[in-house]
């Protein structure tokens, strides 16, 4: 089982592969023949197939119009496997997802992944290519499903440098990485976001807002979570406020411990005015609980997220965020990868900017909390 794939391949792709290239779609067209159509407008199989397949360079354009005008009029529907291994490039873009356990096999559901997904078909689709998706926890098989596709790239999210590195130097395949966080980047290129500079935006925003007892919550102190967390950090520093020792919450992983812990964290809610999470799920999560035991948000805890995932809008009250353009990443990653595949261009790092959105989740306080 190959796993979700948003271009549907035929079963037959493997037998549809001869000694001299394609076979006849008649091998896999039950209703509507090569050979039917060829008859009706009176030139041979060959000249309906290399139509189909684009080879029109030696026909002339009157036979191709007219061969395509009689394609369209009888509804016949070519076998797309065999097309697109009968090109170079197939034009499949895999989209791969790690499928890390913090998601507990539930990723496409997570709103963050969900919304860069849908731009990405969007581009990719502007660009001509088809999107398959696969959900992929060892990397080692993404080589076997790249081969057996033939695909013309790839676009990896959530793997570490090592896994990239690897990669790399087993295939040739062009490919790009999400949030690669690796310097890294002259055998592949990475898109990213400026995380400590949204760390430094929300740190200054919760100082101007009267909140200098602010606890940090993330599953992790790495990467992105990390990077957030230093430019929190950073603007307390430069504001001379010292941070309560112990305010890096670590979050479990798995839910049901998390919202354990979340029951924990409410109590502390006298020590703290605030709460930057390293994501909307948390903050929104976090929210939640606070608000069922009767803690209101923003009177009396404020509570803003990362990322401004489309939900951030939607909960009550509004989430206050640091907002990263989940389109005009997905539209980014479509162009750079676009850039290897045809142009073979040499693999380069981009940084997106993020910028705050202020909405209802934040309370200014009239007396700091010292």
């Amino acid at each position: 089982m190959l796993g979700t794939a948003w271009v549907y391949m035929s079963n037959e792709i493997n037998r549809a592969k001869g000694k001299e290239g394609i076979q006849s779609e008649s091998d896999v067209q039950a209703r509507i023949r090569i050979k039917d159509i060829a008859q009706q407008i009176g030139v041979s199989t060959a000249t309906v197939s290399n139509v189909i397949h684009g080879k029109t360079e030696k026909i002339s354009k009157r036979t191709v119009e007219k061969v395509q005008q009689t394609l369209e009029e009888s509804g016949y529907i070519p076998n797309m496997a065999a097309v697109l291994l009968a090109q170079n490039s197939s034009k499949i873009v895999c989209v791969v997802l790690s499928d890390d356990v913090k998601y507990q096999n539930q990723m496409l559901k997570d709103p963050f992944v969900a919304a860069l997904l849908n731009g990405l078909s969007k581009y990719l689709n502007e660009y001509g290519y088809f999107l398959m998706l696969k959900e992929e926890r060892e990397v080692e098989k993404i080589v076997q499903y790249a081969s057996m596709w033939n695909m013309a790239g790839l676009i990896l999210i959530g793997y570490c440098k090592m896994d990239y590195d690897s990669l790399r130097n087993k295939m040739r395949i062009p490919f790009l990485v999400v949030d690669g966080y690796s310097e890294e980047t002259k055998r592949y290129s990475d898109i990213g976001i400026d995380n400590e500079d949204g760390g430094y935006q929300a740190g200054n925003y919760l100082i101007s807002m009267g909140h200098t007892k602010v606890m940090f919550l993330s599953d992790n102190d790495l990467s992105g979570d990390h990077e957030r967390y230093m430019g929190m950090k950073r603007a307390f520093a430069e504001a001379g406020i010292p941070m309560e020792e112990g305010h890096f919450k670590l979050l479990p992983m798995d839910k049901k411990e998390r919202l354990a812990y979340f029951q924990k964290l409410k109590k502390q809610t006298d020590r703290y005015s605030a709460a930057f999470c390293a994501s909307d799920i948390y903050a929104i999560e976090f929210m939640n609980c606070c608000l069922d035991e009767g803690i209101h948000i923003p009177e009396e805890f404020s509570i803003m997220g990362f990322d401004d995932i489309p939900m951030a809008e939607y909960v009550r009250p509004r989430l206050t965020t640091i907002r990263q353009d989940l389109d005009k990443r997905a539209e980014m990653a479509v162009r750079m990868l676009d850039k290897l595949i045809t142009h073979s261009a040499s693999p380069y790092k981009e940084i997106l900017p993020v910028s705050l959105v202020e909405r209802e989740s934040v309370k200014r306080l009239k007396v700091p909390l010292f």
